[in-house]
């Protein structure tokens, strides 16, 4: 499929230098309006010396010279190429001007006789000087396209390589998430399943809905937003089933999520660190979730009781440095995210402005 694209792009590159090409010579053909037969063989010399100078500029001379610091050796090509160029017009191209002159001459008898006589004469100074002004302007036009196109692939190179690094950095942490979310719940399920409960069942099934979500909707790069708050919730229900008590987990979404996306496994995090550190090691939690959706905008809070429990330093914050780099590859621009901590209680806040159309589904 590339090489499809690059073959029908270089075609319609040079069908567009034909096309420019002969513009120009029309016009310059417009001062042959009254009098066609005037063409000379230099006219066509002059276009066809002009577009081969103009080619070996932009493609050979200023990126092999000018580009390279050469400017010495640049210059010193041209003015002996326009030369070349130029004198060969001159012999044998461009016409000598003549002029007829009278001179007195007499007869036998005294008369004078009129006899024209052609004499040559040098060529105008002014019919040197175009040439000369022409292949100029033309290395002057070419010049400025190559520095331009060479600047633009430049930058389109920079962004290549910039989103190159971004898609390799998400890959990482998606791949960082998927197994910090698996091992929590599994945790849960074994807690479960440590005191024999009956809900291991129901657990097992709700944990093969969050997986089927993992597996089969996160690769691509943005998600419905309907299908990540039923993950949400799928992912709530199953922390109440290993919990003792399950009032004081308030959960309030409300709003419009049709047809609006977002970033997969995004705020999944805050949650999993809320139920994590805000229930202590008798199973007792205290988790408030609010998400609230406004046209394009979402607003999500989380707050849960700082518990102290024993700490958890190899995997603790790893959820929210993730997140935070995730936010600031994906949303540079459009998001706000405050975290209050105290002794008592731990808030997250997340302003984030959605996408109302889907970003194109590549596979990361």
């Amino acid at each position: 499929m590339n090489l499809i694209s690059l073959k029908n792009n270089s075609k319609n590159q040079i069908i567009l230098h034909i096309f420019i090409w002969f513009f120009f010579i029309l016009v310059s053909l417009m001062q042959f309006y009254e009098s066609p037969f005037k063409i000379g063989n230099d006219f066509f010399v002059q276009w066809a010396t002009g577009i081969l100078l103009f080619y070996l500029n932009y493609y050979y001379f200023v990126p092999n010279m000018l580009l390279q610091k050469k400017d010495f050796e640049y210059f010193t090509v041209l003015i002996v190429l326009i030369t070349i160029f130029m004198v060969i017009r001159s012999l044998y191209f461009i016409p000598e001007f003549k002029e007829i002159v009278h001179p007195k001459m007499f007869d036998a008898t005294g008369k004078e006789i009129i006899e024209n006589k052609i004499f040559p004469k040098k060529k105008i100074f002014f019919f040197e000087l175009v040439p000369a002004i022409f292949y100029l302007l033309i290395v002057a036009i070419s010049t400025i396209i190559r520095i331009l196109s060479e600047y633009f692939n430049n930058q389109q190179h920079k962004l290549s390589v910039e989103s190159q690094r971004t898609t390799a950095e998400l890959i990482y942490l998606r791949k960082q998430t998927n197994p910090h979310f698996l091992f929590n719940t599994l945790n849960s399920i074994y807690s479960l399943a440590h005191k024999k409960s009956d809900l291991v069942p129901d657990a097992i099934v709700t944990l093969s809905e969050l997986m089927r979500y993992m597996l089969y909707e996160t690769d691509n790069k943005t998600v419905l937003l309907e299908k990540e708050i039923n993950y949400i919730q799928n992912y709530i229900e199953l922390q109440k089933l290993r919990l003792n008590n399950i009032e004081n987990i308030y959960v309030n979404i409300h709003g419009e999520t049709k047809n609006k996306f977002i970033e997969p496994l995004l705020l999944i995090s805050f949650i999993e660190n809320a139920f994590k550190y805000g229930t202590d090691y008798k199973g007792n939690t205290h988790v408030k979730i609010k998400i609230v959706i406004e046209e394009n905008n979402l607003d999500f809070w989380v707050e849960n009781r700082v518990e102290k429990n024993f700490p958890d330093p190899e995997n603790s914050g790893i959820g929210i440095s993730n997140i935070k780099n995730r936010l600031k590859l994906l949303y540079p621009d459009s998001h706000i995210l405050t975290i209050e901590e105290n002794d008592k209680n731990y808030l997250v806040h997340l302003n984030l402005k959605l996408d109302q159309i889907q970003t194109i589904i590549d596979k990361i």
